[in-house]
């Protein structure tokens, strides 16, 4: 194998990862800033090379053989590591700390206290990433993501930070106006903002066996943030984190009517690379978000030794 690994280039392999990668060597092309041309010939040219077809070509795209299923989880691990550990040496690397996550959490929670982690860390910038979608940090150039779900990403280490629940959230205003709300019941007749389905989850946990039909949602928005927004401008009542929101509910603009809490996923997670655990600003941020959080949340680790 160390004789067969001596003459295919690097370039052949990482023109593989991305046809693989893209099931299509015209993409692939595009990302390489090559010609479809040459990825064909770089395939060829590996397949010649190990004896055996890696891509089944059909009219309109091409399909990994079970050799090819093999080599490409090899090739997008050793990848993915060559590009964490070119990333660590550099000097651009090292200087730049790159965060990605949920808009809600980050404009909530993150940002406000990501200021004292900048003073704590004066030579290190931070680059925060708020896309909708969930960024592969290994290929994206991502160093860490604090993120919700199961905590459990192939590759990546996973430290509980706080659960991701919602509860019902108003302004006192709308609260007395709808007598108090008391009893879960009282929402009967309150505005409501957000998904009907989480409402439907929320009665159901609040032990109101069948939810009052005339509890209608008045607004629905793609960010929490935006729905209590709408909560603290008095349209109605939201659900929304408790801990997001905590700075809204100490200040008297938001109150929480019901303890009763529902949640969405198993919790908010820090994530990044499991190799890359040691690596200094890495470390740094970690230390920090425990810090944070307050060490007593800190369920444990997941997906990493």
């Amino acid at each position: 194998m160390s004789d067969i690994l001596s003459v295919i280039p690097l370039s052949a392999l990482r023109t593989f990862d991305a046809a693989a990668r893209l099931k299509s060597f015209t993409a692939a092309a595009s990302e390489l800033g090559v010609t479809q041309a040459a990825v064909s010939w770089q395939i060829k040219a590996l397949e010649q090379r190990l004896g055996q077809p890696l891509f089944r070509r059909l009219p309109r795209e091409v399909a990994l053989t079970l050799a090819g299923e093999r080599l490409a989880r090899a090739t997008a691990e050793a990848m993915r590591l060559l590009r964490g550990a070119i990333a660590d040496l550099t000097e651009e690397g090292d200087g730049v700390l790159s965060i990605t996550t949920a808009e809600s959490l980050a404009s909530q929670w993150l940002a406000p206290r990501l200021g004292a982690f900048q003073l704590a860390h004066p030579k290190l910038a931070v680059r925060l990433d708020t896309g909708p979608r969930i960024a592969d940090l290994g290929r994206e150039g991502f160093d860490v993501a604090i993120r919700s779900g199961s905590g459990e990403w192939p590759g990546l280490e996973s430290l509980y930070l706080f659960p991701s629940s919602v509860t019902p959230l108003c302004t006192p205003e709308v609260r007395d106006a709808l007598g108090g709300l008391a009893r879960p019941e009282d929402l009967a007749n309150a505005p409501l903002i957000g998904l009907d389905a989480a409402w439907t989850d929320w009665f159901a946990a609040a032990g109101v066996s069948e939810r009052p039909v005339s509890a209608v949602g008045r607004l629905i928005a793609d960010l929490q943030v935006l729905e209590i927004a709408s909560a603290l401008a008095g349209r109605g009542v939201a659900l929304g984190s408790p801990i997001l929101f905590a700075a809204e509910i100490a200040q008297g603009r938001l109150v929480r009517p019901f303890e009763v809490a529902v949640n969405q996923a198993a919790g908010f997670w820090l994530a990044y690379p499991a190799e890359r655990r040691r690596v200094r600003k890495i470390a740094a941020f970690r230390d920090w978000v425990i810090a944070a959080v307050g060490e007593r949340q800190v369920a444990g680790v997941a997906g990493g030794a």
